[in-house]
């Protein structure tokens, strides 16, 4: 009887335990999603006082709508090239035997991990100022692929060793191409890792605020992310009506692309098929 109380309490406790931690992490993604209509929104959640005057009054803004087409742009060209050059790289490491290959990615992960963006951004701009590229967005897109490689090719490296040599060679055969070979036999094998690896890269690139912020000079080039941050008062103080309806615009293309690769793909780092 004294056990089966004792169970019964640690059950209790678990449940009110994961309860606790669900609604600390479910209040702000709650805020966020009734803030943006009400009409008086403040720091605390609240059935709101249900309107739409926030997105008026955000569409009236020059620079909003107009950043989150600048982040698709980013996030999109930085996705593509990460996806193109990370296969192509993981590829080779995978099927060519080099002394060293082994060591050489795991230094470059090492290297992209311990030497942050942040440390690097005097170097960075210097360089994209020798290349005419401040207030460019293609400066900004080859910047932030160059700081994602890296782990791109070290998850994809894994997809392509799972993948069996043996279709590769039966296309050799029939007189495949390489190129041949890796578009129409490798890369629909590892297209789980490209996805996780595209979507990865687009999260990265979408929240990133320090190198679009610290390249780009016109308004009208800024991301999302930058442009959050002037809808604060002089005094630093949060408009939160447009600061709640713009986080909630600026989050969704996210949870979409996020929602349709899982639901199409499925989210994993390891992969390849059986053999």
């Amino acid at each position: 009887m004294t056990v089966s109380w004792r169970g019964a309490l640690a059950q209790i406790g678990r449940y009110t335990f994961v309860s606790v931690v669900l609604g600390f992490f479910a209040l702000p993604l709650l805020w966020l999603a009734t803030a943006p209509f009400d009409r008086t929104p403040t720091i605390t959640t609240s059935l709101p006082e249900f309107t739409l005057d926030n997105f008026r009054a955000l569409l009236d803004n020059p620079y909003a709508v107009r950043s989150l087409w600048n982040s698709i742009v980013l996030a999109g060209g930085t996705a593509a090239l990460v996806v193109t050059f990370a296969a192509l790289a993981a590829y080779a490491l995978s099927r060519v035997r080099i002394p060293g290959r082994d060591a050489l990615l795991y230094g470059l992960l090492l290297l992209s991990s311990i030497v942050t963006g942040t440390a690097t951004m005097v170097p960075l701009f210097e360089l994209a100022f020798r290349l005419n590229l401040i207030d460019s967005q293609l400066g900004v897109i080859l910047i932030l692929s160059g700081g994602l490689l890296p782990a791109a090719i070290f998850i994809l490296k894994d997809f392509m060793d799972s993948t069996p040599t043996s279709y590769e060679e039966s296309a050799r055969v029939f007189g495949a191409s390489p190129l041949q070979i890796v578009r129409h036999i490798v890369l629909p094998v590892v297209r789980p890792g490209l996805a996780t690896v595209a979507v990865w890269a687009v999260a990265g690139v979408w929240g990133n605020f320090l190198v679009p912020f610290l390249l780009l000079r016109s308004p009208d080039k800024a991301p999302a992310a930058v442009i959050m941050y002037t809808l604060y008062t002089e005094g630093g103080q949060a408009n939160l009506a447009l600061l709640s309806t713009f986080s909630l615009l600026y989050s969704l293309p996210v949870v979409l692309l996020f929602v349709f690769v899982s639901s199409r793909y499925g989210f994993r780092f390891h992969g390849g098929i059986k053999r």
